[in-house]
């Protein structure tokens, strides 16, 4: 069965750039429809008790960042026609997950790691989540 609407996970990581790689590949041989997503996670940081809510500043600079991962993957899926990029904020396997099923999407292709760095090792990686709980099928790049 061919797929029709593929979603390709962006975090400007090399590995992400190589599943955005693969997934523009896929779109073409499948003459399929590709929509990138680009989440943007804004940290809350725990003091020891209570929560207290980022500085409005921080939470600009993480849009800021977010909008030059958004304007990256513009530029690199430049060549292909009618590419839907989208810039969602949230829990990043979560939004994935979501998305993929509100846009009717068939398959998911992402890297294997991002840029999650300490937080991947202590909290699981995004790219596992999605495996373990995707309705579609997960193309994961190394």
């Amino acid at each position: 069965m061919p797929y029709q609407n593929i979603l390709a996970a962006f975090d400007g990581s090399a590995l992400s750039v190589k599943a955005l790689e693969k997934a523009m590949k896929f779109a073409q041989e499948h003459a399929a429809r590709l929509e990138v997503i680009h989440v943007c996670h804004i940290p809350v940081p725990v003091f020891g008790g209570p929560l207290y809510a980022a500085p409005f500043n921080e939470d600009k600079n993480y849009l800021l960042a977010a909008q030059a991962m958004i304007d990256e993957a513009k530029r690199l899926t430049s060549p292909l026609p009618d590419i839907k990029v989208t810039l969602k904020q949230g829990q990043p396997a979560l939004a994935i997950l979501e998305y993929a099923e509100e846009n009717g999407c068939d398959l998911i292709i992402m890297g294997s790691r991002g840029l999650g760095g300490l937080r991947e090792f202590v909290l699981g990686s995004v790219s596992h989540h999605v495996v373990q709980h995707s309705k579609v099928p997960v193309l994961i790049v190394k």
